[in-house]
């Protein structure tokens, strides 16, 4: 199969999973959040620091290396697959030890039965992490999509289930595992790789000096990422937590979804052509711009429109979550923008790169933490607009120079569509303000399908590439001349 068949079938597999994920796991959060207090999310919440960096250290940046390694064989595989499964008993036997202590910290005595249980999930998903490398390393999504849907319903209708009958935070612990189990079970069952039991040092080596900064990039992003969580745990009550999570929940659900599609296929996409800067740099402006003039309206609509939303989906107990909710709106547009510009580090092979803006974008948090504190979880929350955009300069500054397409160029191609997101936003709260009085169904649909509209009719007027692109895109016409293969044809 060509690359660009490849990438075609995993485009088309990875919507599959990513949109099917999104709807089951969306369907069951609203269900959920109906059945449970938001404060037993936040307990869920106080832990997704420790469940992450766990994570990162498993994997510790080998499954990338393996993507990015030429022609890898069963003895490279086999090797990570070792390595993640002793690591996963090892960070589990820590967390063990180290729940008391977390649950001290937070003072929530039942985090020592959650953490210790919910951790299992890291041995699990040991088992899995080669196999899905292998699957993305060759674009082939279909097995993975299949057990990620079967795995997300079954636990979703399980974590329902047991909510319902009243076990409360444990039903979000449950459902996890459950996730976690039947995924494991399918892609063992349906990948055709299986391990054998040799460790090469010289492979790990290789692995791991270059796994090593990604790992260590991986957990400062998570430390940093998730110090709001922790200061507001420690500091506020479990409710307030679970607001700022549903909020955060909520406000990824439009930024996973359509940078996530694209993001799994086009990190192997890019690895092919590393060493094409010409057509690397194409092929990453029009990515760019497209998810952005997506990505951009509909995050901006969905925060004018927040009170009916939630109280539409959550009802009236989780409206505390729409002011947070609306500020993080603004700081989630980016965020493709800096996934995208650290991918061309991680497949031109300098993770050291890597590791050293991770390292100046967490001083900088630390400093953003700091003078937002004293103003409460508004404070910190508008303290994280301001990072993003900070920090889209610094995660400009190495890819920029690789493809010489400066953080200006970069910012000047997406300011007219963020432009044009916020003209399309006043039209929606006009008529959302005008349909005040209506039902939150009416105010929804009303302002949604207005709000695109006056989006896409000023994107014509306008004559932005991005829109026509698309356009084109639907219709099938794109012009030879667009070096993106895996787009062109789908």
């Amino acid at each position: 199969m060509s690359l660009k068949q490849q990438a075609l079938s995993g485009m088309l597999w990875s919507s599959i999973q990513t949109f099917g994920n999104q709807f089951i796991s969306f369907g069951v959060s609203i269900i959920l959040a109906r059945l449970l207090l938001p404060a037993e999310f936040g307990l869920i919440g106080m832990i997704g620091i420790f469940m992450g960096i766990g994570g990162a250290l498993i994997s510790s940046g080998l499954s990338a290396s393996l993507i990015r390694t030429t022609n890898p064989d069963q003895a490279d595989y086999s090797t990570v697959f070792v390595f993640n499964l002793v690591g996963s008993i090892v960070v589990y036997a820590l967390i063990f030890m180290a729940a008391p202590y977390i649950a001290s910290f937070f003072k929530q005595q039942i985090l020592v039965e959650i953490t210790r249980l919910y951790s299992l999930s890291f041995i699990i998903s040991a088992f899995t992490a080669v196999q899905i490398t292998r699957l993305h390393k060759h674009m082939n999504f279909k097995s993975e999509t299949r057990a990620s849907l079967i795995s997300t319903l079954v636990s979703g209708v399980l974590g329902i289930a047991l909510a319902y009958l009243g076990f409360g935070v444990m039903s979000l612990v449950w459902m996890g595992l459950a996730g976690a189990l039947v995924n494991t079970v399918m892609l063992w069952v349906q990948s055709g790789w299986k391990p054998s039991l040799l460790f090469d040092k010289q492979k790990f080596r290789y692995h791991f000096g270059f796994g090593s900064r990604m790992m260590f990039s991986g957990i400062l992003d998570i430390l940093f990422t998730n110090a709001y969580i922790i200061i507001i745990g420690k500091f506020y009550a479990p409710a307030q937590l679970g607001y700022y999570n549903r909020a955060d929940s909520l406000k990824q659900l439009p930024v996973s979804t359509f940078s996530g599609i694209l993001n799994k296929v086009t990190y192997p996409l890019f690895a092919e052509i590393k060493n094409d800067d010409v057509r690397l740099k194409s092929v990453y402006k029009q990515i760019m711009k497209m998810v952005i003039f997506i990505i951009a309206p509909v995050l901006v609509i969905m925060g004018v429109l927040g009170e009916p939303l939630f109280r539409f989906l959550f009802t009236e107990k989780w409206l505390p979550a729409v002011p947070y909710f609306q500020i993080m709106c603004a700081a989630g547009i980016l965020y493709p923008l800096h996934a995208y510009n650290l991918n061309i580090l991680s497949v031109k092979g300098r993770s050291d790169l890597f590791l050293r803006l991770e390292i100046i974008k967490k001083l900088l948090l630390v400093g953003v933490l700091a003078a937002s504190f004293p103003f409460g979880i508004l404070g910190l929350i508008w303290g994280q607009v301001i990072f993003s955009m900070i920090a889209f300069f610094i995660n400009t500054h190495y890819s920029g120079k690789f493809l010489k397409y400066s953080s200006l160029e970069q910012l000047q191609d997406i300011t007219p569509l963020l432009l044009l997101a916020a003209l399309s936003g006043a039209g929606t709260y006009a008529i959302s303000y005008f349909l005040s009085d209506s039902h939150d169904a009416v105010r929804l649909v009303a302002g949604g399908f207005s709000g695109m509209l006056f989006f896409l009719i000023l994107a014509r007027v306008f004559r932005l590439e991005s829109g026509q692109f698309i356009a084109d895109l639907l219709k099938k016409k794109l012009p030879a001349s667009i070096p993106i293969p895996f787009i062109k044809y789908l």
